[in-house]
């Protein structure tokens, strides 16, 4: 799923992206080793930012790949190439005019399984359909 979403997002070397809700940090990580982004994750829960941070530590990619412990609707997203985000209904609704107030033109936004609604149009739509995860729904925004 996390290649999808990137691949979706037409991530390429050298953009830079954000990942909302970051978790575990595997999207941050993933952009960065195998994109070549300079990539930064978004995360509330402080064990989660703990783990992800030693990670990427691990892994050497601390120049390029970063968490902040924080709360992803008060950040500035203004330097986004492209924003993943895997979040509830609500946050989405509540992420939107953040996005579209901040991002550049030509940013795009990939959102895992819940859309934006009325207030964005999907330029992409896309089906996943796996044993494990079910079906999910992808949707590529673009600025």
């Amino acid at each position: 799923m996390v290649d999808l979403m990137l691949q979706l997002g037409g991530l390429q070397p050298g953009e830079r992206m954000f990942d909302l809700g970051s978790g575990d940090g595997r999207i941050v990580i993933r952009a960065t080793q195998q994109y070549g982004a300079d990539a930064t994750g978004i995360e509330l829960d402080p064990d989660l930012v703990r783990q992800s941070r030693a990670r990427i530590e691990e892994l050497g990619l601390s120049e390029r790949a970063r968490i902040v412990e924080g709360d992803f609707l008060h950040q500035n997203y203004a330097a986004a190439d492209l924003v993943t985000l895997y979040l509830t209904p609500s946050a989405v609704s509540e992420l939107s005019p953040i996005l579209q107030g901040q991002l550049k033109p030509g940013a795009r936004v990939v959102v895992n399984s819940f859309d934006f609604g009325e207030l964005w149009t999907p330029s992409e739509e896309m089906t996943i359909t796996d044993i494990r995860i079910g079906r999910r729904m992808l949707y590529l925004y673009r600025r």
